[in-house]
This record gives C-alpha cells, sequence and structure tokens, in this order.
C-alpha cells in the first residue's frame, strides 16, 4: 500500500510538471501582457476616407505600426517586412496590418492610399487628428513628436516598434525592433513571426 501511494505520488507529480509546461507562458522576446490591456473606442479614417473605429479590431489579430509617408527608411522598410509576415500568416492566423500616419496634416487619405497600396492593398492606412490620434497610439504603447509643423519641411518622430492587438481590441504585445549600429531600427521579421505564433496560440479564444 505504501509502494502504491509513492507511486501514484509520482504520477500526480508528473501529470502536474507536464501541465505546467504545456500551459507556460510563450517565452519570447516580445514585451507580452499577461493580462491584455483593452483600448477604448476611438475615430479614425482610412484610405478610402472610411470611418474606422475599435470594431475594425474585432475578431482577428492585428499588427499595428506607426508612420508617415515621408519617412526616408524605418516606415517603408518596416512595412515591407510587415508584408512578408501578413504573407506567411494570414492563411493561418486571421490577421489585418495596421499603418497608422502619425502626420494627417500632410498625410491625406488619398496620400496614404498610393502609398499603403504599394506594399499591399489589403492593408489599413489609418489617421486623423491629433486629438483622435495621440490617445489611440498611447494606448498601444506606442509613442511619436512633431518637432513644428508650422515648417514646410518638420521632423516627425515615431516608435520602430510594432503593437500586437488580439481579437478582442485589446493590447497583448509589443514588438521591438532590433538596435544595431550603423543600421536604422527594424523589427526581425523571421522573430516576429514565430512569436507572433507563439502568443496567438497561447492565447488563442
Amino acid at each position: 500500500m505504501k509502494q502504491l501511494r509513492i507511486s501514484l505520488v509520482v504520477i500526480f507529480s508528473f501529470l502536474l510538471v507536464a501541465c505546467s509546461e504545456q500551459n507556460s507562458a510563450p517565452d519570447v522576446q516580445a514585451l507580452v501582457y499577461e493580462q491584455a490591456k483593452p483600448l477604448s473606442d476611438f475615430t479614425l479614417n482610412d484610405q478610402n476616407g472610411e470611418l474606422v473605429t475599435k470594431a475594425q479590431f474585432l475578431g482577428q489579430w492585428n499588427l499595428v505600426f506607426l508612420g508617415y509617408t515621408s519617412c526616408p527608411d524605418i516606415c517603408p522598410l518596416t512595412l515591407a517586412k510587415l508584408n512578408s509576415v501578413y504573407k506567411k500568416l494570414h492563411n493561418e492566423y486571421p490577421l489585418q496590418i495596421w499603418f497608422m500616419s502619425v502626420d494627417p496634416q500632410r498625410d491625406t487619405p488619398e496620400k496614404r492610399k498610393a502609398y499603403i497600396d504599394y506594399f499591399n492593398p489589403d492593408f489599413l492606412a489609418v489617421s486623423g487628428e491629433h486629438k483622435n490620434l495621440f490617445p489611440v497610439v498611447r494606448e498601444l504603447g506606442l509613442i511619436y513628436a512633431i518637432s513644428d509643423s508650422q515648417e514646410s519641411e518638420y521632423a516627425v518622430d515615431h516608435s520602430a516598434s510594432v503593437a500586437l492587438v488580439d481579437e478582442n481590441g485589446a493590447v497583448r504585445a509589443i514588438f521591438k525592433p532590433e538596435f544595431q549600429q550603423g543600421n536604422v531600427p527594424l523589427i526581425n521579421t523571421t522573430q516576429l513571426i514565430s512569436e507572433f505564433k507563439q502568443i496567438a496560440d497561447y492565447y488563442k479564444n
């Protein structure tokens, strides 16, 4: 009887460890929120001039990147990478890519459409007045700043990270870029794909 009890304890302990390993949180480089951060509702416009609200996030995974169409390097390079990510993931996971322009003064819907169509016409290219835009960006865990929009040519600083918004419209993770001396900060495509799958599979509804 004593041997039976010991055997049962060993088996039970083994099952606990196995379950723990199976359900352990994904081991990734991305910043993952154990408790997803719900987004407030918002009102922006897409590249077709159509109204965009939080509802557009629902029912799919979303990758959101900040930028502007006059960006010389980080934006076009990151969007090219996100197009590669999209092509490798969207058949397996419902996925939308968002390009959120933080330069509404220059980035009209027509300009955003021409810009995003070059990368992928299925992507959303949204923007809006700063009073509507900034609160969304802040809740996404991203940031931007404009130096002096009174000048004809002004600088726009923005995050190079990519936010992951889940199917419920809540921020689940932030994919950070790689910083290498002499190079612009960019996401690692292979790493993002691998980590996205781990996160999406772990937190799927």
